[in-house]
Formats: structure tokens, C-alpha cells, sequence
């Protein structure tokens, strides 16, 4: 009987923390070579929504020490190899749960006609709010202002959490996010 109790509570741990893990996705332009690219500079894109500034320097901090350790510096001026930019996007999703208390049989066909007893149904429904936040990262080659990589993080802005929680959270993306860059050469 411990056995199973255990299995059960290893089971919904593991579907909790795969429910709200974060997606990570990212596509390249497999014909770059991404070893000339040794320098990056920060642009803003047009028409990206924006985010308040405190958010920004905390996006902007994690993605600059990632890419620290990959090996690219901060420049800027137009030098850049590289041009980075970013969009942040903090959705909503609407979650109804409901409930039904019904008991008693239900109608149906009896004897030649429709058979309808008494019972009793209750609904109960609760509706809450889930904030999505997701955060995609463009590297543009400055030479010719092509997308050469973009990711995308998904559950990585939480305007919920509390900001020790919010800050390690988008270092994790991030960290996550940028693990396969530079893609490799072939």
C-alpha cells in the first residue's frame, strides 16, 4: 500500500512540474556561419509592444550575460556583427472549471413514451485568469538586416510572482532559450 502511495504522489509531481514547465523553441538561417559573429548591439523593433523598464534592463541583463558566455560582446555603435532585439507579450488565458452534482436517473424512453423522473442537478463554476508571458529574441546579421536565429520562451514572464522569483525565472529561460546558440556549423 506505500508502494502505491508513493507511486501516486511521484506521479503528480512529475505531471505538476511538466505542466508548468517552459517551452523553449528556436529556428536559424542554416546557410549563416555564425562564427564571424563576435559582436551584438541592442535595436528596438518597430511596432513590438513594450514592456515597463524595470522588465526591460531585467531581459535585456539576463540575454547580455548569456551571450557574454557564448562569447559575443556588447557594443554600441553600428560596428555590431549582430543586431538583437526583443518582444516580450504577457497573455491571458480564461480557465473555467465547473462542477456537477447531479444525481437520480436520467429521462429517456419507458414503456412507449418519454420518461422524465425527479432528481436534483447543481452547477458549480469557478473562472480564473492564467497570464502567459512569452519572450522571443531576434539576431539580425547587420550586414544585410536578415533574421539569422530567433527563440521563443514560453512561460517565462510571470507579472504574478514575486520579483526574486520573476528575476530567476527569465535567467532560467534565458539560460534555456540560448543553449543551442550558435548553432552548429556543418
Amino acid at each position: 500500500m506505500n508502494k502505491i502511495c508513493f507511486l501516486s504522489i511521484l506521479w503528480a509531481l512529475v505531471a505538476t512540474g511538466a505542466a508548468t514547465a517552459q517551452d523553449v523553441r528556436y529556428n536559424f538561417d542554416k546557410t549563416t556561419d555564425f562564427a564571424r559573429f563576435k559582436t551584438y548591439k541592442w535595436v528596438a523593433l518597430k511596432d513590438a509592444a513594450k514592456v515597463d523598464d524595470l522588465r526591460d534592463k531585467q531581459i535585456k541583463q539576463a540575454i547580455d550575460s548569456e551571450l557574454a558566455a557564448k562569447g559575443l560582446q556588447k557594443v554600441d555603435d553600428d560596428s555590431a556583427n549582430l543586431f538583437v532585439a526583443y518582444q516580450a507579450g504577457i497573455g491571458q488565458e480564461k480557465q473555467f472549471t465547473s462542477y456537477n452534482t447531479a444525481w437520480g436517473y436520467g429521462g429517456g424512453w419507458y414503456r412507449g413514451g418519454w420518461y422524465a423522473p425527479g432528481g436534483s442537478s447543481t452547477t458549480t463554476g469557478q473562472t480564473s485568469t492564467i497570464y502567459t508571458g512569452q519572450l522571443v529574441v531576434d539576431m539580425y546579421d547587420s550586414a544585410n538586416h536578415d533574421l539569422v536565429w530567433r527563440g521563443l520562451a514560453t512561460k517565462t514572464i510571470d507579472v504574478d510572482a514575486k520579483p526574486d522569483k520573476q528575476e530567476k525565472n527569465l535567467s532560467k529561460a534565458v539560460k534555456k532559450l540560448l543553449k543551442n546558440y550558435p548553432p552548429p556549423n556543418k
